[in-house]
């Protein structure tokens, strides 16, 4: 049975909901009808706001009717529905809202011409807002009688109690947003013209005046302040300062009655006249800051309303701010988040000039990772930054693409470029160049090399204030230059070596033209030697020669004295100091103990799990997107200790990359110890990470010796490696074994002319090995070591050292077990009876490029082969190599047995 409480509630909603009919058909819909279409700028503002005030007084009918319906179903069919369920019970704040959208909407046109319209007949407050109010206080009043009448333990006494609360604290707002409107209304009277055409906007609603509660604003000497629900005012002279106020940050001072106010590019203080006032101005901003950020500016402010928190120091704020003091920032707009009045997390700058910086901000600095765009003078062109920054300029790793083309990768400092970096021109240039190395202050300094692409020529030495300065080498297609260089220029002593290894060395001028009577020495590719006294010619091009020949003793020993000359560079450049600038970053952030903040200034570090640049600003600044594929720190590291077996270890680390080495026969022992000088590196860094790992886990890594290492790097880092860099590291060795492996394979074809019978009779005559004559025609009628000649063909379809040494191993297992099988017995072949076979198995596996392969095997072999099976098998292998170069292999002096 229901309450006569609740039929009292009906009413009362009842007459509310035609009070509400009233006044949208009779106040609100004719004032709409009556100009629709506006033509002045003036009357469509308020035909703006009577809109909103018609349709927020529709939403306040559309749910008062909501609440009728269920106290009538309450009233009329009491069993169908229990007390909780009545709207006004169940869904309080949902009543509440719509009576606040309402006030506030009505509020919020206190236009001087949208009055006028509503005044038409009768007083708008009268009309629009006190039903609404005297409502309001008969909820309360009602819902009071319904809580006494209801015992303790009723199920619905709770949400009685809530929907009286909410009601209770609203109608203090609802006087408290009369008395802001009365105020703001006098405000606008009491000012001059000129203030109130500056001040007076509909949406602005007076909290606090400082001729309430005197202060003194210090340094700004304002004499009157005026704090609005949305912006703060300091009114001084004939200046007018606004400060939005959710950009303003309000701190006590020590003293008791002064307060400070930041804001981006103002700081000043409020000093009272006791902290009683302080405490009011505090109170009063604190809470206009809060719900300004809230987006509440309309919802009137309650100092008993103890739900309203502070304003936090870090924020996003919606709107964006256009810096108008001189300095770096004069006219940009900033759009992010805010700490203590300025630009700190992530965010956007805009200048006028077209400027668009997006990504991390420190303390109002560019501080992180960000992207900056900077037009160029040609429409349409863009200098893009990708990369790094610290306190507002460019540091650390990044990616620069400018308009004309070119594209810088590397490290920066303080905005130049500094340590490793590779500048490469755009690929239409006329002249295109592409330099990788070492940077010093934005110029090319210390070890790096260019490339000339159009003319074919490099560069490879030392660098100082951008030019060639001190040891290098040249590479042009009339041969290669090593010596010094000055003012990027050669000078001094040097070598230059031809294409035919035909060498010059002497004193170069920085012209490259010859002194009279100049001493030097040729060196012919024959090994015969010419010093003397070097000339021009009187024609040009001519060169007129004194001095002593002297021949080789061996002309045809492609080993003679010179060719030490054949390998340029080695020597000049340390490979230890070649690349500081790779490795240098990754070695300071293990040393430091991989600290969070420096992960992503790593991203020029050659391994794959490094994270990639962001490639967008949308991308950049959207916080909900994770990162990308790259966990933080402590999972790498975690994941760093499940990995330390060889097998796993090799996985872990099987990311690792380096490429480029180029393909000049003569910087092949360069670059083969660069190649292990990156995978001592790598495993350098896998050390110092494991060393961090541990360490946070509370134990220590044990020291490595220098033995352990070698054999890691050549273990476990360089088959990772090498794949990455096969094709143009084995094309050094195809060029510098070139001669050697024309001869071999002169031999070889030769070899091809004689049937298997005949060359292994031959061969067999080398040896000591007894057969009987059924065993010798079983093993080469029937066998021919034809499996081992299948698996010595694998050698050339591997890049991994190990795994071409453990093919020649096989390939030894399988000429010992066809030998053990003819015997009929088990038979380890010593050298002398093993070097006739494997010639036999090398010449008919027919190789290309043996030599090449023998010579890159033997220097990425692991040092841990030394001695053992795998160098004694290589040592064969370059030995039947040999013999078949050699002129007692040739046609004639083999037995003349053509058939079989």
């Amino acid at each position: 049975m229901c309450s006569s409480e609740e039929a009292d509630l009906l009413r009362l909603e009842e007459v509310f909901s035609t009070t509400l009919d009233r006044i949208i058909t009779l106040n609100l819909k004719p004032l709409l009808l009556a100009d629709p279409e506006p033509s002045d700028l003036c009357g469509k503002e308020c035909l703006g706001l009577l809109q909103q005030l018609h349709e927020s007084a529709q939403r306040l009918w559309d749910v008062t009717e909501q609440s009728l319906l269920s106290l009538r179903q309450r009233l009329y069919h009491p069993s169908s529905l229990d007390l909780e369920a009545v709207l006004l019970l169940s869904n309080a704040d949902l009543v509440l809202q719509a009576h606040v959208e309402y006030i506030n909407e009505f509020w919020r046109s206190q236009r001087k011409e949208v009055w006028q319209l509503l005044s038409s007949g009768s007083a708008p407050r009268q009309v629009l807002y006190q039903p609404l109010a005297d409502h309001v206080q008969k909820y309360v009043r009602l819902l009071l009688r319904l809580r006494d009448s209801l015992g303790e333990t009723h199920p619905a006494q709770e949400l009685v109690m809530h929907a009286v609360t909410l009601f209770e604290n609203l109608q203090p707002c609802l006087r408290q947003a009369l008395d802001q409107a009365e105020a703001t209304q006098a405000l606008w009277n009491s000012l001059s013209s000129r203030l109130r055409g500056v001040l007076c906007v509909p949406t602005h609603r007076l909290l606090q005046d400082s001729q309430d509660i005197p202060v003194v604003v210090s340094p700004l000497r304002a004499e009157r302040v005026l704090l609005f629900d949305d912006v703060l005012v300091l009114l001084q002279g004939h200046n007018v300062h606004t400060f939005d106020l959710k950009l303003v940050w309000v701190d006590p001072g020590q003293d008791k009655c002064v307060l400070h106010i930041l804001t981006p590019e103002d700081e000043f203080s409020f000093c009272t006249r006791d902290p009683k006032g302080q405490v009011a101005w505090q109170w009063k901003m604190t809470q206009a800051v809060h719900q300004a950020l809230c987006g509440k500016k309309d919802f009137p402010v309650l100092e008993s309303d103890q739900a309203l928190s502070v304003p936090p120091e870090s924020r996003r704020v919606a709107c964006a701010y256009t810096f108008r003091r001189e300095g770096r920032l004069y006219q940009a707009t900033y759009e992010g988040d805010w700490c203590r009045a300025k630009p700190h997390g992530k965010g956007t700058l805009k200048w006028p000039d077209g400027r668009n910086h997006v990504g991390d901000f420190w303390q109002g600095l560019e501080h992180g990772f960000g992207i900056r765009l900077v037009p160029q003078a040609s429409e349409d062109k863009f200098d893009c930054y990708k990369c790094h920054w610290r306190e507002g300029k460019m540091c650390e790793y990044g990616i620069c693409e400018y308009g004309t083309g070119k594209v810088y990768k590397g490290y920066f400092q303080a905005g130049l470029r500094h340590g490793f970096g590779i500048l490469d021109s755009a690929p239409q240039a006329p002249q295109p160049i592409k330099y990788t190395g070492h940077w010093e202050r934005g110029q090319r300094s210390g070890y790096g090399i260019e490339e000339a692409k159009d003319r074919g020529e490099r560069y490879i030495g030392m660098w100082q204030a951008d030019q060639r300065h001190g040891p290098g080498v040249m590479i042009t297609q009339g041969g290669v230059y090593q010596g010094t260089f000055q003012g990027d220029k050669m000078a001094g002593p040097g070598i230059l070596l031809h294409e035919d290894d035909s060498l010059y060395e002497g004193i170069f001028t920085r012209d490259l033209t010859l002194l009279e009577k100049q001493k030097g020495k040729v060196t012919l590719p024959n090994g015969f030697t010419l010093n003397g006294s070097f000339s021009r010619g009187t024609n040009e091009g001519q060169m007129c020669i004194q001095g002593v020949l002297h021949r080789a003793a061996h002309p045809s020993d492609s080993s003679g004295p010179h060719k030490r000359f054949r390998q340029l560079g080695a020597g000049a450049f340390p490979v230890e100091s070649r690349w500081q600038g790779v490795y240098g970053p990754f070695r300071d952030f293990v040393r430091l103990g991989c600290p969070g903040e420096m992960q992503e200034a790593l991203l020029g570090f050659h391994v794959q799990s490094s994270r990639e640049l962001r490639e967008s600003q949308e991308h950049l600044c959207d916080e909900s997107h994770p990162e990308d594929g790259v966990g933080s720190m402590e999972d790498i590291l975690k994941e760093l200790l499940q990995h330390r077996k060889p097998k796993a270890l090799q996985q872990y680390l099987g990311k690792a990359t380096y490429s480029h080495i180029g393909s000049i026969k003569h910087l092949q022992e360069m670059a083969t110890e660069e190649v292990k000088q990156h995978a001592r590196e790598l495993w350098a860094a896998y050390r110092g990470l494991l060393k961090v790992a541990l360490e946070r886990q509370g134990q220590t890594l044990e020291e490595e010796s220098t033995e352990t290492r070698d054999l890691q790097v050549h273990g476990v880092l360089l088959p990772l490696i090498l794949p990455s860099f096969y094709s143009e590291l084995f094309s050094l060795y195809l060029l510098l074994h070139e001669g050697e492996d024309q001869l071999y394979s002169r031999g070889i074809t030769n070899l091809s002319l004689f049937s298997d019978t005949n060359l292994l009779e031959y061969l067999w005559s080398l040896k000591d090995l007894k057969l009987t004559s059924n065993q010798r025609y079983s093993l080469v009628r029937d066998n021919c070591f034809l499996s081992a000649t299948e698996c010595l063909q694998k050698i050339s379809t591997t890049m991994n050292t190990q795994e071409k040494l453990e093919v020649l191993e096989k390939t030894y297992r399988e000429i010992e077990a066809t030998v053990s099988q003819v015997l009929g017995r088990e038979y380890k072949l010593p050298m002398d009876d093993l070097l006739p076979l494997f010639i036999y198995v090398v010449s008919r596996a027919q190789i290309q490029h043996l030599g090449a392969e023998i010579h890159f095997i033997r220097d990425m072999m692991d040092p841990i082969h030394t001695g053992g099976l795998h160098d004694f098998l290589l040592t064969a292998l370059e030995s039947c190599y040999k013999h078949i170069q050699n002129e007692d292999m040739r046609p004639h002096r083999l037995p003349g047995h053509w058939d079989d």
